[in-house]
């Protein structure tokens, strides 16, 4: 058990370290005036479109990975790489590389915590979430896919949390390639139309300029929508 804690401890001030590394090196080249700047952002905007129509399985690759470390081991949640992907790449090729990239992450999370968290989420979640146990029992496949689809929880969380129910490697990594693809798919389409919008506008587009876009309002409305599908299904998922 000493040995146990003390291996837990060493992985948390590991991840800490490179969580710091990554932060001071970032900002040590990109400061957060430049990182809000229209122009910043403009300019890369094409230096990202003339490198991904140069060489688009490079740098496609390149998201990919980076896409995989974002969810594994930074821990970080959807919403913002699927922006970026949308912006870089547009709505379809930006869902494909972000629903696999977060599939492929969100899996090494689950095998990292079914060795090292297990007892710690056990310890933990078990009590609150033990009525699930008895719906992953019925059909692991189809309740991890609605367990993805309705969300409710942080995403870090829900990856970690089937370790409490011994799910099998295949049916997570599928159920949640399929079930992470609606909200992947609207927000890399908000970013695709943000790449569109600044595109089209050398100043800083009006707030009603950007809302009022289709390319931005319709995936908007569909991702709210969305929200409110899950908030409901989510009643009846985790319901006694």
């Amino acid at each position: 058990m000493e040995k146990s804690n003390k291996f837990k401890l060493f992985i948390g001030l590991a991840y800490l370290i490179l969580i710091s590394l990554f932060l001071f090196f970032f900002f040590s080249k990109f400061s957060i005036q430049e990182l809000t700047s229209y122009e910043f952002i403009r300019e890369n905007r094409l230096y990202f479109a003339e490198l991904k129509n140069s060489n688009l399985l490079f740098i496609s690759i390149i998201f990919l990975v980076l896409t995989v470390v974002w969810c594994f081991p930074l821990l970080g949640f959807g919403s913002p790489i699927a922006l970026i992907g949308g912006f870089i790449f547009g709505k379809w090729i930006g869902t494909l590389l972000v629903v696999i990239g977060l599939s492929i992450g969100a899996t090494l999370l689950y095998v990292f915590g079914n060795y090292f968290l297990k007892d710690l989420i056990r310890e933990k979640f078990l009590n609150k979430y033990q009525k699930l146990e008895t719906k992953f029992k019925k059909s692991e496949f189809i309740y991890l896919l609605f367990y993805r689809m309705v969300g409710g929880i942080p995403w870090q969380l829900q990856c970690l949390l089937p370790t409490l129910f011994d799910v099998k490697l295949k049916n997570y990594f599928f159920s949640t390639l399929i079930g992470v693809v609606p909200g992947a798919f609207l927000i890399t389409s908000i970013g695709s139309g943000l790449e569109k919008i600044i595109d089209q506008n050398s100043e800083v587009p009006g707030i009603t300029q950007i809302i009022f876009s289709p390319d931005i309002y319709i995936p908007l409305v569909a991702f709210f929508s969305l929200i409110l599908v899950s908030i409901f299904l989510r009643k009846i998922f985790y319901k006694n």
